[in-house]
C-alpha cells in the first residue's frame, strides 16, 4: 500500500495496439471454434496481433509517446520508467530499458525497470512509481504492455481466442488540488500459482527440444477455476478496500477492470455494489491484452471524455500468481 509524502496524480494517458486486426474466424480456425461460439463465450469480436518483428517494447513505446503528448511533457523530463509485462523483449535487460532508448535515451539519472504481476501488473507498477515520485519528485512513466500472440497455442481454444497484443501508459507527477492517486492495495494467492502459467523458458524448465515437442513453451490457463475465483472473491475485496479508503461504493464514478473475458466481466459486475459507477470495457475490440488491459481501457475512457475532474476511478487488476490489485484515483 502506498503512502505518499506529496500528492501524485495521473497527468496523461496513452495506448497503442498493432494495426493487424484478427477476427474470431481467424483466431479460432486451428482451435475448431467459430465466431458465434467465441462471442457467446467471451463477448470478444476481434483483437490485434503484432506483425513479425514487432516486440513488446515497440508497443510500449507507442503508448508512452501518446501518454507524454497527453501530459504535455517530454521524455527528458522523466525520472522513472516502469514497465509491467509478462512478455518481455528478452530475459534481460528489462523492456523498460528499450523504451528509454526508443524515447531518446539521452537522460541520465533515470530509473528504468520492469515488474511482473501478469495481468494485474499495471497497478503494481503504478504504486512503485508513485512512491518514487512522491519521495523524489519529477515525472514518472508507467506502462502496461504485453504481446501474447507469440506464446499462444493455436489449437488451444481456452487461450488463443482470448488474447490480443497492446500497451497502455500513464504519466504521473505533481497533483493539483483535489487530484491524486489516493490508495493502492494488493492481494496474492500463491496457492493458485499453477492456474495461469508458461511452464518452460525459465530456470526451472529451460528450453529444450522436448519442451517444444510437449508444447510447454505456450501460455496455459485453467479458465473456469480462475473465473469462479474472481467472481466469488473480488467483490469482497472491493468492498473491504473502499471501506479502508473511507469511500462509499455509491461514490465510485468509474470502474476500470482487467479485460479478461467479457462474459466474466458481466458476471463480476452484477456482483459488485457500485451503483453510481460506469463499467469501462474494451475487451470486445481488443481482447485480453494482459498488463495493458487496465491502462489501455483507462486511456480509451479518458480520450472519450468520460473522465472528468472530481471523478473517483477504481482500477482493478487480476492476474496470474494469483494476484489482485486495486487502486483508487481522484481524477
Amino acid at each position: 500500500m502506498s503512502v505518499s509524502a506529496a500528492p501524485v496524480a495521473i497527468l496523461g494517458t496513452g495506448s497503442f495496439v498493432p494495426d493487424r486486426v484478427v477476427s474470431n474466424t481467424e483466431a479460432g480456425a486451428h482451435a475448431g471454434v467459430d465466431d458465434a461460439w467465441i462471442v457467446r463465450k467471451t463477448a470478444i469480436r476481434e483483437r490485434r496481433w503484432a506483425r513479425p518483428g514487432q516486440a513488446t517494447s515497440d508497443l510500449a513505446t507507442g503508448a508512452a509517446r501518446n501518454a507524454l503528448r497527453s501530459a504535455g511533457i517530454t521524455a527528458d523530463q522523466l525520472s522513472t520508467i516502469v514497465v509491467a509485462t509478462s512478455t518481455p523483449d528478452h530475459k534481460q535487460p528489462a523492456t523498460a530499458v528499450f523504451v528509454h532508448q526508443n524515447l531518446g535515451g539521452a537522460t541520465t539519472g533515470v530509473a528504468a525497470f520492469d515488474v511482473n504481476a501478469v495481468c494485474a501488473g499495471f497497478s503494481f507498477a503504478l504504486d512503485v512509481a508513485h512512491g518514487m515520485i512522491a519521495k523524489s519528485g519529477g515525472y514518472g512513466l508507467v506502462i502496461g504492455a504485453d504481446l501474447y500472440s507469440q506464446i499462444l497455442d493455436p489449437a488451444d481454444r481456452k487461450t488463443v481466442i482470448l488474447f490480443g497484443d497492446g500497451a497502455g501508459a500513464a504519466v504521473i507527477g505533481p497533483a493539483g488540488p483535489g487530484r491524486g492517486i489516493r490508495r493502492s492495495v494488493f492481494h496474492m494467492y500463491s496457492d493458485m500459482s499453477d492456474l495461469v502459467v508458461v511452464p518452460a523458458g525459465g530456470s526451472r524448465q529451460p528450453y529444450a527440444p522436448a519442451v517444444h515437442e510437449a508444447g510447454l513453451q505456450y501460455f496455459s490457463m485453467e479458465g473456469r477455476t480462475v473465473r469462479d475465483f474472481i467472481v466469488n472473491t473480488v467483490p469482497g475485496l472491493v468492498k473491504e478496500f473502499l471501506h479502508e479508503c473511507e469511500v462509499l461504493p455509491a461514490d465510485i464514478t468509474h470502474l476500470v477492470p482487467h479485460q479478461a473475458n467479457g462474459r466474466m466481466l458481466e458476471e463480476l459486475w452484477s456482483r459488485l455494489d457500485l451503483p453510481g459507477a460506469t463499467l469501462h470495457r474494451t475487451v470486445g475490440e481488443f481482447g485480453n491484452v494482459g498488463a495493458a488491459s487496465v491502462p489501455l481501457t483507462l486511456d480509451q475512457a479518458a480520450r472519450a471524455g468520460a473522465l472528468r475532474p472530481g471523478d473517483r476511478v477504481l482500477l482493478l487488476g487480476m492476474g496470474g500468481g494469483f494476484s489482485v490489485s486495486l487502486a483508487l484515483i481522484d481524477w
